[in-house]
């Protein structure tokens, strides 16, 4: 059950989150300095909301906060196109302190500089925590899950709410988001062959060369041991209350659920 609860990125030798970057090549250096240059013709347009939206972001990512030594460059700025809401709003919105804020927006901002991420960047930013395997499928997963407004987008605003709920929320919460990411179709219930795309992703993501080697009924098996547990009733799919109790009620999974409570 660990390695179904995820973090785009954590690095628990610096205490904080951090994204790793995803524009190594030329190419994607140059989508990055289109995407800045359409955005700054976009925000021309929006000169009205310019100051406040500007002092937002600096008060986000600590411009003229105490923890940097010195105030970002404007035009940096003005080319961010998802600019995102005020840090006051975002801790209450969210379980993070102000510090934990600043970090975080630190190091979205560097790798999607116009404010939020696609699918496709989404992608390969994963794939590097699992060079091992394919983590596509999975990643799509996670996606739809942070993208809760079904835009095709992340911005930082959704991945703070969605990681404040996986490391700060209460047990309930993170239950409720794990279901919801497991809930593919977002009928109310998990179905064996939802559970079943859920594993093949997984076992694709850790790749065919773990040890001991994964044999190729695996997937199934752990779908079938799954539903044993949690479907109480024997319908054929799990219920949002079936998975809360059950998981409730297994050490393991509540153990597993715990590693995250401190790892920014």
């Amino acid at each position: 059950m660990v390695q179904l609860y995820f973090l785009i990125a954590t690095s628990r030798e610096r205490g904080r989150a951090r994204w790793y970057s995803a524009s190594h090549n030329e190419e994607n250096r140059a989508n990055w300095r289109a995407v800045k240059t359409n955005c700054f013709m976009e925000l021309e347009m929006k000169t009205k909301n310019m100051d406040q939206s500007l002092s937002d972001s600096r008060e986000l990512d600590g411009s003229y906060d105490q923890l940097t030594d010195s105030i970002e460059d404007d035009f940096e700025l003005s080319t961010v196109c998802q600019r995102p809401e005020g840090l006051e709003k975002l801790q209450q919105l969210t379980k993070f302190t102000k510090k934990e804020l600043q970090v975080l927006y630190r190091g979205f901002k560097n790798e999607c500089p116009s404010g939020v991420v696609n699918e496709d960047t989404f992608k390969i930013i994963y794939s590097q925590f699992f060079p091992q395997g394919d983590s596509s499928m999975y990643a799509h997963f996670l996606f739809e899950a942070f993208d809760t407004n079904k835009n095709g987008s992340v911005s930082f605003e959704d991945f703070v709410i969605g990681l404040s709920i996986i490391l700060r929320g209460t047990i309930n919460d993170r239950l409720n988001w794990a279901f919801n990411l497991y809930d593919l179709n977002k009928d109310g219930c998990i179905t064996k062959e939802e559970m079943l795309d859920i594993m093949k992703s997984i076992y694709d993501m850790m790749g065919k060369y773990t040890y001991p080697s994964m044999q190729e009924d695996a997937p199934r098996e752990h779908v079938e041991i799954f539903f044993q547990k949690m479907d109480r009733n024997n319908d054929g799919v799990v219920t949002i209350d079936e998975f809360i109790e059950s998981c409730q009620k297994d050490e393991n999974i509540m153990q597993s659920m715990q590693l995250f409570d401190n790892v920014i």
